[in-house]
């Protein structure tokens, strides 16, 4: 097989049509040919160029120069996935439209994100600093065979540098930049007992300067102020046998976000209490409002070979400690709204899994899973009418969950004769939840009609499954078809207005897809172009509404199809030159979906989901006669018209936007020292990374300002 059946294009937007990367790339390739990477969407190590399963990818090299650090930014260059800020510690992430504003402490993401394969199951929990990753990638459409749980979207797995057994390495970056960016990162990779073992340590620190001027508290708010770090160890004392054990750790502190009154509702009497302010640069709430994060995990993965296959056990331990709370309305008005969350958990899961050797023309794996999560939450509502003589009210929900996951699941991938093979997958999920919440902590009543203290339990069970075909031509082409089916568990209501709602569960929502995909090299593999189209029956949606007490409810509602494509071009057309571009089309509209008695959506878009999403990545790296190079890089990626609300009406929209980035990076002949010159935003660009209508006005925030600086890296 030639080097040049890979996938990954090179640059800020190293994308992909394949699969989730193994932290494995391909040997040097020739001049001109675009990287091999090796993958395991299927959870086995294959050129993405032979998955049949579309993905974005960005490899190590692009994630350190392109500045790719937390979710919003993997977001931002990702066709088909997007990001909200709600706020930006709770990201709400959709994949292909499919996405989840289920927070509550029996809720569960329609979107998946793994870490090292471990799933992380509460939005709160999403943090990692993105130094010293191997990969990033971004799994596409129902991935319920082989990830399980949850991904009915698509799945965001993190794929961290392992321990090298081979050699001594380091590595240092350090970064200075506008608003008084200071950052500093490190590793160090350490073999010892003869070869057999190695330690792997890496961490960062991050620090910054508010983005915007509290104008009431006069203080700088959406700064940032983060630590990280991570303790690997690998020992193998066999050819046949292997330990990882991880040890990671993260504490953030962070002020904002920053809250402005965006629009009014007219609609609404109260509208008369709020003036618009749309100065992404300053704000005026009554607090700098917190974001406070700490989490730990452990992770253990054993893996022996057996001779006819390798048999792997992962197991994972994380907790939680996590607070947020910021003034709303962001302004000095008669009525302040200040509200936020605190959430405490921990989460486990076991895996044990047979998997065929990597030389077998039958490649299969087959395993068993476990999933516990206990969480403990409170949502917490003030408003204050001190300024015109009334009293300040609060009100309290406190949850508390308790999840148990249990699945079985195998996959197979069968050849039938030299270029055709079968895929057949499935898997059985059961879920059992308990689940207990009240309103009795706070001295107010707000968005509902009683007191209340609800306890209820319920189990959902489904099958997920993929069937399709490969068909490769030849070695440069392969065409497939893939029908997979993805499950999101059911669960009960976070902020209910009555007992009888809290009471009230909904349902188990599922995806079904159809999708035809096609990879291709061309000019001795100077090209790679990949293609995906794809049609997606989502049924039993559970959808959110805010109900006439300002209660917020979800049930199943709806019936919607999201029909979709997606290109990825790779191209290095000469010397020095390299192109990426990735463009996807998402029509995604509800066949069925009536909020309430008398209002149909149907027909209408999907919120949070634009209609085209482009993403170019071209560089071109001048060659010194000293040995060292330059590089220059641009990323420009373009989003089109998003509704923040089903109902794609009212001011809960987004225009159009054109983001660019750019770099230029020095890196010296021993290649071992480099320098980026770096700026984001270059164009100021200013769009709503969140909104919401409430009491009368369309609440919301802005995204980060043009930003520069200057990194320094060096690996030994």
């Amino acid at each position: 097989m030639r080097a040049f059946r890979s996938a990954l294009a090179y640059g800020c937007a190293t994308v992909a049509l394949g699969g989730a990367a193994s932290a494995q790339t391909s040997a040097q390739p020739a001049a001109g040919v675009v990287e091999e990477i090796v993958v395991t969407a299927q959870r086995r190590a294959e050129s993405l160029q032979d998955v049949p399963v579309t993905v974005t990818a960005f490899g190590a090299e692009t994630v350190q120069e392109a500045r790719i650090r937390e979710v919003q930014d993997v977001a931002g260059l990702t066709p088909g996935l997007q990001f909200d800020a709600f706020p930006a510690s709770q990201p709400r992430i959709a994949i292909r439209g499919v996405g989840s504003s289920d927070r509550g402490a029996a809720g569960d993401p329609s979107a998946a994100v793994f870490i090292d394969e471990i799933y992380i199951g509460r939005p709160a929990a999403v943090a990692f600093d993105a130094f010293d990753v191997e990969r990033i990638e971004v799994l596409k459409g129902p991935q319920g065979t082989l990830f399980g749980r949850n991904v009915v979207g698509g799945a965001i797995n993190i794929v961290n540098q392992r321990p090298e057994l081979a050699r001594f390495r380091a590595a240092a970056e350090a970064t200075v930049g506008d608003y008084d960016r200071l950052e500093g990162a490190g590793m160090l990779n350490a073999p010892f007992a003869d070869g057999t073992a190695a330690l792997r340590i890496s961490g960062a620190w991050r620090t910054r300067d508010g983005y915007v001027l509290n104008n009431r508290t006069h203080s700088r708010i959406e700064d940032q102020d983060s630590r990280s770090g991570r303790v690997q160890l690998l020992y193998e004392p066999t050819e046949t046998f292997r330990l990882h054990a991880t040890l990671d750790g993260a504490r953030s502190r962070e002020t904002g976000p920053a809250q402005h009154v965006l629009d009014l509702d007219e609609t609404d009497p109260l509208s008369g209490l709020w003036t618009i302010d749309r100065d992404r640069d300053r704000t005026a709430g009554a607090t700098e409002g917190f974001q406070d994060r700490d989490t730990w995990g452990a992770r253990l993965q054993a893996d022996w070979d057996l001779g006819f296959g390798t048999l792997i056990y992962l197991g994972s331990y994380r907790e939680l400690d996590y607070g947020a709370a910021y003034d709303f309305d962001g302004g000095d008005h008669p009525l302040d709204i200040f509200g936020g969350n605190e959430e405490e958990g921990d989460f486990s899961s076991h895996e044990l899994r047979l998997a065929s050797p990597s030389d077998s023309r039958l490649q299969w794996v087959a395993g068993v899973y476990a999933f516990r999560s206990d969480t403990d939450r409170q949502d917490i509502l003030r408003l204050d009418l001190s300024a015109v003589g009334g009293d300040l009210a609060t009100e309290i929900y406190t949850q508390a969950a308790e999840q148990k996951s249990y699945a079985a699941f195998g996959d197979v991938t069968v050849p039938v004769g030299e270029r055709l093979s079968v895929i057949a997958g499935l898997r059985y999920t059961r879920d059992e939840k308990d689940y207990r919440v009240d309103n009795l902590a706070g001295d107010s009543i707000l968005r509902g009609e009683e007191r209340f203290n609800v306890s209820v339990s319920d189990t959902y069970d489904a099958w997920t499954w993929r069937a399709g075909l490969n068909w490769r031509p030849s070695e440069d082409h392969l065409v497939y078809g893939m029908i997979s089916r993805g499950f999101k568990s059911g669960g009960f209501q976070d902020t209910p207005g009555d007992a009888v709602d809290a009471a009230d569960g909904f349902d188990p929502e599922y995806a079904t897809q159809y999708e035809i995909g096609q990879k291709s090299a061309f000019f001795g593999g100077a090209l790679v172009w990949n293609n995906t189209a794809y049609v997606m029956k989502y049924t039993d949606l559970q959808t959110r509404r805010t109900l006439p007490d300002l209660s917020i409810v979800t049930d199943n509602a709806g019936k919607a199809t999201i029909k979709g494509f997606e290109s990825q071009l790779a191209w290095r057309p000469f010397a020095g030159a390299r192109l990426t571009a990735g463009y996807a089309y998402t029509d995604a509209t509800f066949d069925e979906f009536e909020p309430e008695p008398g209002v149909d959506y149907s027909g209408n878009r999907l919120s949070r989901t634009p209609k085209h999403k482009l993403v170019l990545s071209p560089s071109y790296t001048v060659d010194m006669p000293d040995g060292s190079d330059l590089r220059l890089a641009v990323d420009y990626h373009y989003e089109s018209r998003i509704f923040d609300d089903n109902s794609n009406t009212g001011p809960e929209q987004r225009a159009p936007t054109h983001f660019v980035d750019a770099r230029v990076v020095f890196t010296d002949p021993s290649d071992r020292w480099s320098v980026a010159l770096w700026g984001k935003n270059l164009t100021n660009e200013l769009t709503r990374t969140f909104q919401a209508v409430f009491l009368g006005a369309n609440f919301g925030a802005y995204n980060p300002p043009r930003t520069v600086g200057i990194s320094l890296n060096y690996t030994y």
